[in-house]
């Protein structure tokens, strides 16, 4: 029997862990087969605080991944099969094997969408990236393109207007589907063009992006655009399909309740499996450990009050 059985293993749930163990709660964190989260799949990031000249993602989450073992939390490099949120204490399958927690921390997080086209996969931080506030300030003076048409890439692409020297947003659609404020941001931008009805079909470089191949659809055409950066901005998948009786929103993200709770009293939720605006590395470890400290005062039976805070 667990105080506290954490679901996923980036940095909402790796500082959640930190913040449970360190309350003397026996927490078990499964971590599943891939680890750590989106940064395993990032190169330099430099707007961690406490990291001046910037670290690479799998650094961070393999310094994270120790704090928490430092302090006991057990690691099952598996991914779970299933959950049991229906009674207390709450179950969690991974293989042949059932494990009972008295609180649960969902932080399974969410998967960016992919164009999955030829050369995209073996450029994702070499040119391809999906997060422009992390990645912007290296495509300063450079020529990129934003792939979508939502508010996610229209907040790309204001962010690299101001590292980039052009940034083309490529749409398959003749029309945005973006808010109007975003849109009116965007078009009334000099340095911002759009490709209307165009398509991502290829991206091609050696080692790093060099072009990208565009087909019109109106048109029928195929050309090679010479390009340095692609982002792409199609949307995240969070990883909510395993919790059945848990509340989300039309798009998967679970909804947060008072204090971080679930719809489940005794289920919380931390970092990009509910956040569908930030989606940071140092929100998600934030909402971790606001998780964390709401399920040890769970725990404890107390009243609302003021959280005691531990020591930082």
């Amino acid at each position: 029997m667990y105080d506290v059985i954490i679901l996923g293993s980036g940095p909402a749930g790796l500082t959640a862990a930190i913040y449970t163990t360190r309350a003397d709660l026996k927490t078990l964190l499964i971590a599943g087969v891939k680890w750590g989260g989106q940064l395993q799949l990032t190169t330099l990031v430099e707007n961690y605080p406490g990291f001046p000249e910037g670290i690479q993602g799998p650094d961070l989450m393999t310094a994270m991944r120790k704090q928490a073992e430092r302090f006991g939390t057990e690691f099952i490099d598996l991914d779970f099969e299933s959950v049991d949120f229906s009674k207390k204490p709450f179950k969690v399958t991974v293989g042949e094997k059932t494990y009972e927690g008295k609180a649960i921390i969902i932080a399974t997080g969410a998967e960016t969408k992919w164009l999955e086209v030829p050369g995209e996969a073996d450029k994702i931080g070499r040119g391809v990236s999906s997060c422009a506030p992390c990645d912007g300030v290296f495509f300063r003076n450079k020529n990129t393109i934003v792939v979508g048409g939502g508010d996610s890439a229209m907040e790309e692409a204001t962010v690299l207007s101001k590292f980039a020297t052009s940034v083309t947003i490529v749409h398959r659609k003749d029309s945005f589907r973006a808010s109007e404020i975003m849109q009116k941001r965007v078009l009334d931008n000099p340095k911002i063009k759009v490709l209307w009805n165009c398509e991502v079909k290829e991206i091609k470089g050696e080692g790093r992006v060099q072009s990208v191949i565009l087909f019109n659809n109106k048109t029928n055409e195929t050309y090679d655009m010479p390009i340095d950066g692609v982002f792409v901005a199609i949307g995240h998948i969070p990883n909510s399909a395993k919790f059945k009786d848990i509340e989300t929103d039309e798009a998967g993200f679970i909804k947060v309740h008072e204090h971080y709770l679930t719809n489940k009293e005794g289920i919380f939720v931390a970092g990009d499996i509910h956040d569908s605006h930030y989606k940071q590395a140092v929100t998600a470890a934030g909402y971790g450990s606001a998780a964390a400290l709401e399920a040890e005062k769970w725990l404890d039976g107390m009243e609302e009050q003021p959280i005691e805070h531990h020591q930082r």
